[in-house]
């Protein structure tokens, strides 16, 4: 199985809005919502920077990169039941791995911060591939070395649209894991296959089947 990181296994909104205002206001930008927040953070750093702050993009990752790794570990929450799920999916012998369009370093020291490297082979962040999430390349990093046969066999479970299409191309089942269930035309393009509610959810169908 592999994982998204961000909402999928932590509520990380808080420290996401904090880092990402702090770098509109710092180019004179309007600061966002969290609902803003939650709509439009979606592709990694590399891919949606030059769109948002153009010929500035690297200064202004700077600016936010700096300021999460100020903030990041207090304000980082797991989400109910992620780790319990972990522990059980690790005591079976199910291959876990993270892939998640955080930059690599961030993601790993957070996933240190919480003791559960143990739980993981791979964690993949963004910059860790080529190319980053909804390419399938950080699937084949996180997958390398498993002996995994089929991507068939492989669920990767996320929160959006990009994790969803990352599934589908990289040939795995998308798992959408959320509260709320996928409305009629939210994902036309790439449906999930299974929708959770959570973690608790996720563990019980798993040990279904």
């Amino acid at each position: 199985m592999i994982f998204d990181w961000d909402n999928t296994l932590i509520d990380s909104w808080s420290a996401i809005q904090d880092a990402q205002n702090h770098t509109l206001v710092a180019f004179d930008m309007r600061p966002w919502t969290m609902e803003e927040t939650r709509q439009r953070v979606r592709g990694s750093m590399r891919e949606t920077y030059p769109t948002l702050f153009g010929d500035k993009w690297e200064e202004a990752g700077k600016v936010f990169h700096s300021r999460f790794m100020e903030r990041h570990l207090e304000n980082m929450v797991p989400l109910p039941d992620a780790e319990d799920m972990l522990a059980t999916l690790s005591e079976v012998g199910l291959y876990l791995a993270v892939v998640s369009n955080k930059k690599g370093d961030l993601l790993r020291t957070e996933v240190a911060h919480l003791n559960w490297s143990r739980y993981f082979s791979r964690v993949v962040g963004a910059q860790d591939a080529v190319r980053d999430k909804p390419s399938p390349e950080p699937v084949m990093l996180a997958l390398d070395g498993s002996n995994i046969a089929s991507r068939d066999d492989v669920w990767f479970v996320g929160d959006t649209d990009v994790d969803l299409e990352c599934a589908v191309r990289a040939g795995c089942v998308p798992v959408l894991l959320r509260e709320t269930a996928p409305e009629a035309k939210e994902f036309v393009d790439y449906p999930p296959v299974v929708h959770v509610s959570g973690c608790l959810t996720l563990s019980k169908v798993l040990q279904t089947l």
